[in-house]
């Protein structure tokens, strides 16, 4: 497994292709889409509440509560498998995580719009790790203060990206819709949050 390191100003963006092998990652796949307790979770826009366009479940430690988009979640607890990855994760990136947002994305048709993971509970410069599984999606970044920087990734099943440092002050990512076929896909994001 070979890290790539983006040279991007304001941030810090690593992927490392191959984090779990073929096998490991499927077998992951299929696991957590029996395992988790998926639902829509009710986010704010224009000032009004509308269903998320993915299915997500927030897991963590008991104290770690998430306050995004308008809305407060309570962690679920743990499953086993996703326990076992972040002491995966605490242990290779020396960080501790204390939760995790999995979301599901049934189709090309599930997406995820433009946003920095900024909020205050995460703390002035986050370590977002974040798991990919199923199918391969396309990932964007871009900086605010300057649009027309912008990295675009494929994120394949079994793939680590990190963004850390000013990342997520200076810049926004998505996971734009494709009409392109696209199966299932699972995103894990680790993170750290302070108690609310």
């Amino acid at each position: 497994m070979e890290w790539v390191d983006f040279e991007l100003p304001d941030a810090q963006v690593r992927l490392a292709r191959g984090w779990l092998d073929p096998g490991a990652a499927s077998a992951l796949m299929e696991r957590l889409l029996r395992e988790v307790p998926w639902e829509v979770h009710r986010i704010r826009m224009f000032g009004r509440e509308v269903a998320s366009p993915r299915l997500s479940c927030w897991i963590g430690d008991a104290d770690a509560a998430y306050r995004y988009s308008g809305s407060r979640f309570e962690p679920r607890p743990w499953l086993p498998a996703l326990a076992a990855l972040r002491e995966r994760l605490a242990s290779e990136l020396e960080h501790p995580f204390n939760s995790v947002l999995a979301n599901r994305y049934r189709s090309g048709a599930d997406a995820m719009g433009w946003h920095a993971d900024d909020e205050p509970e995460l703390g002035p410069e986050p370590l977002i790790a974040s798991v990919s599984l199923g199918a391969t999606r396309r990932f964007l970044l871009r900086h605010r203060h300057d649009p027309a920087r912008r990295l675009s990734l494929d994120l394949e099943p079994g793939s680590l990206l990190l963004m850390a440092g000013r990342t997520q002050r200076y810049w926004k990512h998505a996971l734009p819709r494709t009409a392109r076929l696209a199966g299932e896909r699972i995103n894990l994001t680790y993170r750290h949050v302070q108690p609310l």
